[in-house]
């Protein structure tokens, strides 16, 4: 007798450095998993950028593979990938340049021009919820395309962000999602909710593709297929949706890895001038809800000093691991100091004055804690936030974790780990469309931690 086939879902989580393709079964577990990585390719200025055409293959590559493995029924496909980067589409689909690093040096007297035309860079940023980051202001690249290729632009058929791009080369379907649009790419106007003035003016409104919710679905290109293809997800909000669809109290989410980012889904209340100056920024739900957000480089700190401290007491980094908090230590290092909420303080603090790596990486824990909690703080708002729950590589750091319970004091502190957060986000908001089971509530594993 032929094995029923597992219904699944496939999930392309797609970073800068590593590409991957998940399947999933309908408790969410994975039962399959591909890794890719291919070389960086060069844009036409020389700057490093993505291989379009080694990614366009390799999702052709993988389905090819899960298809032809009889044991698994694949019901629906959707995708999840960084922001912040435009594919420039011809009527055909073809992409017309290289995929642009968000990292290209952005020329000033461009940016310069475009925040003067539309009330000065402070109004600008205001109105769009987006700090000036240059080329990481997506809707920018757009604006240097137009002004320094025109020629290019006109062939543009429409302009779509990575995630809807992978979407389109297995629906044949051109459209823009909420999550890619709103998030710091200065196009969103988060006062008027549409796009902002400065899009429709220069005729950059007519390039982008349809809006859609991020819980759209679609029918395959391919003659004969019966799956279905999401639209696809920036990969932040993606990370959202588990929490999003499980906790129903006002909550916080903190998602820490190189960048630390508070995530607050009930504060709603416009940016302010000085959030704006500290890095703060909405993000958008697959709703089109706004989230407000603040960044924090804590995990790219995290490595610069606990090298620094390896190196001083001539110790290997792996030696902070698995460190358990020691109060008493907290304590004496703390007793009667103000200790610095600014990100960089603890790179001035001279290491001798220690005892011992231990020592010393407790008072980095207790400074980094310090800026945490100050750049969380941001996106608090007057709404009583009941949890705050931190994943990835901090919901791991027994000091880290303490010292936030212990900081936050009248809320509870949850680390929560779930395997591919991101993926599965992506697999849940189509999750009507693949699977015939009710969404479990034990996805995300919580462990507490008492103030």
């Amino acid at each position: 007798m032929k094995k029923a086939r597992i219904p699944v879902v496939a999930v392309f989580d797609v970073g800068k450095t590593n590409k991957k393709l998940f399947l999933f079964d309908e408790h969410y577990q994975i039962v399959f998993e591909r890794s890719a990585r291919f070389l960086e390719t060069e844009d036409e200025d020389g700057d490093p950028c993505e291989n379009l055409e080694s990614l366009r293959l390799s999702v052709f590559d993988s389905l090819h593979e899960v298809f032809r493995r009889d044991e698994f029924d694949i019901r629906a496909i959707n995708f999840t990938s960084y922001g912040a980067s435009f594919v420039y589409l011809t009527e055909s689909g073809r992409p017309l340049t290289p995929l642009y690093n968000y990292l290209k040096a952005f020329p000033k007297e461009l940016e310069d021009k475009l925040y003067e035309e539309y009330g000065g860079v402070e109004q600008f940023s205001l109105d769009t919820a987006s700090p000036a980051l240059g080329s990481l202001n997506s809707g920018l690249q757009v604006y240097r395309l137009k002004e320094q290729k025109p020629e290019l632009f006109e062939r543009v058929k429409y302009a779509v962000h990575l995630p809807q791009y992978l979407s389109f080369l297995v629906s044949g379907q051109m459209y823009s999602d909420m999550t890619s649009i709103g998030c710091h790419t200065a196009l969103w106007d988060f006062n008027t909710k549409d796009y902002h003035q400065w899009v429709k003016s220069t005729g950059i409104a007519d390039k982008l593709a349809p809006i859609v919710q991020g819980n759209e679905v679609f029918s395959a290109a391919f003659p004969g297929s019966t799956y279905k293809v999401g639209v696809g997800l920036h990969d932040s909000s993606s990370a959202l949706i588990p929490y999003l669809l499980n906790f129903h109290e006002p909550f916080i989410l903190i998602s820490t890895g190189t960048w630390c980012i508070s995530l607050n889904p009930f504060n709603e209340d416009g940016l302010t001038k000085e959030q704006l100056e500290k890095d703060c920024l909405f993000y958008m739900t697959y709703a089109g809800k706004p989230v407000k957000a603040s960044r924090l480089f804590a995990g790219y700190e995290h490595e610069i000093q606990s090298k620094r401290i390896a190196d001083h007491f001539q110790v290997t980094t792996a030696r902070f691991k698995n460190l358990e908090i020691d109060w008493h230590l907290v304590e004496r290092l703390t007793e009667n100091k103000e200790i610095s909420t600014d990100l960089d303080a603890f790179g001035q603090v001279d290491l001798s004055s220690f005892a011992d790596y231990i020592e010393a990486y407790h008072a980095f824990m207790v400074y980094l804690a310090e800026a945490q909690v100050a750049s969380t703080r941001l996106i608090l708002s007057d709404k009583r936030i009941k949890r705050i729950f931190v994943d990835g590589g901090f919901s791991k750091n027994n000091i880290f974790m303490n010292l936030l319970a212990r900081k936050f004091g009248n809320i509870e502190i949850y680390a929560a780990s779930m395997a591919q957060a991101t993926a599965i986000g992506a697999a849940l908001v189509i999750h009507e469309h693949w699977n015939s089971l009710p969404i479990p509530n034990n996805i995300i594993e919580l462990r507490y931690y008492r103030a």
